[in-house]
């Protein structure tokens, strides 16, 4: 089962892959009327306009409830500081050493669209998470598409500094971005979660334009001991579960008394919950309790199903943390819901889901930004670096490499 678990990254975007090759192939060929005919196809309505400009984001941010208003307006506050702090590690760097100067130069990409949900999800705070980030970064140009944008959507690209939206979801949004039309410019990198036909879109554009990640089912993984709370733990574990009935809410314990605590807490909570159908299906198809015989076992297991949200509830949290080496968020303590960093905390909550935490990262300002490499060397600095780079030159067979060096060296030693 934990072998089941490892492996469930392993998506079926081959299923889907014919159909979005057929999309990306006609955006292409055909630009704007292929991306209207995909709305008309799919999202059963006719844009008045593909690229809004003036997508009345500020009306709309009025428009909306205070309270709510003022909820965004703080999310992108913290959202913009947290990643203020990360730029300032992010930067460029210059050094000489023996006469050679070295040094990567970081620079913003140009233009950054950001995919945004519709449907089920339409998840204004997936724009800001997405968006103030690549402001920060300095992104000169960020293009939000998103169907039939609603209110709150436009209030978070208006929060976020977003410059156009493009109405348009599905495959059809990412061809455009990543192809561009007559009115929609193509941009640098595509970035945001989206259902299996914007993943599978993605990771057949990669290549012509960056992409942050390919997205699975959201997850999350409570590490719990004897002293945490089962219903807290209900409650943690269906703020995942009622996402998507794919989600995979995972209980990872010591204690099998209190697993059967939080399968019975689980019940309550359920009945009670607005999106039950969608939550219960996602518990029964994918939520597990695995019961570990001490604590090493905890954190190796955990380090193995690198999950994307892990909750810490248990004793020395912090200690705990400090082990847990493969992790999108770590939420660390009981009195930190994985809620609050889908919101408020600050870091994205873009992050790797299906194992990828083994090797990937949360999305930050350094997804939007590209380096160049800095390489200046003396004519001294060079006659003491050659016999090593022409050595190596023809070690592997490339005289031209070791030609280009030493023409340079014989004329600073005749001169």
């Amino acid at each position: 089962m934990l072998r089941q678990l490892e492996l469930r990254g392993e998506s079926d975007l081959e299923r889907v892959e014919p159909a979005v090759r057929e999309v990306l192939a006609a955006v292409k060929r055909e630009g704007d009327a292929a991306v209207r005919r995909y709305v008309r196809q799919f999202e059963r309505r006719e844009p008045e306009a593909l690229l809004l400009g003036d997508y009345g984001g500020e009306a709309a941010l009025s428009s909306l409830d205070p309270a709510l208003a003022a909820a965004l307006t703080e999310a992108a506050a913290r959202i913009r500081r947290f990643h203020e702090h990360q730029a300032a590690q992010t930067a460029s760097f210059e050094y000489e050493e023996g006469g050679v100067r070295l040094g990567t130069r970081v620079r913003p990409l140009g233009r950054v669209g950001v995919y945004a949900p519709g449907g089920k999800a339409r998840y204004p705070s997936s724009v800001l998470m997405c968006a103030v980030i690549a402001r920060v970064a300095g992104v000169r140009e960020i293009i939000v598409a998103t169907p039939d944008a609603s209110l709150e959507v436009r209030a978070a690209c208006h929060l976020a500094g977003v410059d156009a939206i493009l109405d348009a979801g599905g495959a059809q949004a990412i061809a455009a971005l990543a192809h561009g039309t007559e009115t929609v410019p193509r941009v640098d990198k595509i970035v945001g979660p989206g259902n299996i036909y914007v993943a599978a879109a993605k990771r057949l554009v990669f290549g012509q334009v960056d992409i942050d990640s390919i997205a699975g089912p959201s997850e999350i993984l409570v590490i719990a001991d004897d002293s945490a709370d089962a219903d807290v733990i209900a409650a943690d574990l269906l703020s995942q579960a009622e996402h998507d009935e794919a989600a995979y809410p995972l209980l990872l314990t010591t204690c099998s008394a209190l697993a059967a605590k939080v399968q019975a807490a689980l019940a309550v909570r359920l009945a009670e919950l607005p999106r039950r159908a969608i939550a219960e299906a996602s518990v029964e198809a994918n939520g597990w309790a695995l019961v570990a015989p001490d604590a090493e076992a905890l954190i190796a297991i955990a380090n193995r199903l690198a999950a994307e949200h892990v909750a810490l509830h248990v004793k020395d949290a912090r200690e705990v943390a400090a082990r847990v080496s493969h992790a999108g968020a770590l939420f660390i303590g009981g009195m930190t819901p994985e809620a609050a960093g889908d919101y408020v905390a600050g870091p994205s909550h873009v992050l790797p889901t299906g194992g990828a935490a083994r090797y990937g990262s949360p999305l930050g300002v350094y997804d939007f930004v590209a380096r160049t490499s800095l390489i200046q060397y003396s004519a001294e600095a060079l006659v003491a670096a050659a016999p090593g780079i022409e050595t190596l030159a023809r070690a592997e067979g490339l005289e031209a490499h070791a030609r280009a060096v030493s023409v340079r060296t014989s004329k600073t030693s005749r001169g």
